[in-house]
């Protein structure tokens, strides 16, 4: 093998060696965050504190419509208030089922929105997100027959952008709710 060939061989080799060394080890440091990544992190710090205010504002407004009615309700770790008013003697709703519901949704401010005496019975999959997560929760409570009365918190309804029809931004729903089926 010719002299040149093996140096520039050693020489390239070298090279990359360095480079993989600077690579590897130059760049552990890690670099200081720049203003606008500082600036980033205090309006996600302000945005949670916002958010917070608000839930804590609506379950307060949860929480005072629940004394004006006097019911005994029920609060899940996820803000669901429910209430079983009436026993049924069906199955109990299982994840993976269809559940039939009859239902009248109101606002907090009594208003109706949507009723199945209008619009039909809902049927729904259990467990595959068809519905409001805050629905989904209390129909896995319910057996077939039981009419139940659900306070769905609007971050287990229809959020931020409501349903683009009835329901506006940041809505609490009212549900009176009675299981009538299971498929």
């Amino acid at each position: 093998m010719p002299l040149v060939f093996c140096i520039e061989r050693y020489f390239v080799q070298g090279y990359a060696f360095v480079l993989l060394l600077v690579l590897c080890f130059g760049c552990s440091e890690q670099p200081k965050p720049s203003t606008s990544t500082r600036h980033l992190g205090m309006m996600s710090d302000s945005l949670l504190k916002y958010n917070r205010g608000v839930i804590k504002t609506e379950d307060q407004q949860i929480d005072d419509f629940v004394a004006r009615y006097g019911w005994n309700m029920t609060k899940t770790g996820t803000g669901l208030r429910y209430l079983i008013f009436k026993k049924g003697h069906g199955v109990k709703a299982m994840k993976g089922k269809i559940a039939v519901i009859s239902y009248t949704l109101r606002f907090l401010n009594g208003d109706l929105c949507y009723s199945s005496d209008k619009d039909g019975l809902k049927e729904f999959k259990i467990g595959y997100g068809n519905v409001e997560s805050g629905v989904e929760e209390g129909i896995l409570l319910m057996h077939v027959g039981d009419r139940a009365k659900f306070i769905v918190p609007s971050h287990l309804a229809f959020g931020l952008l409501g349903d683009q029809n009835k329901i506006p931004r940041q809505a609490t729903l009212v549900y009176d709710i009675e299981l009538v089926k299971i498929k």
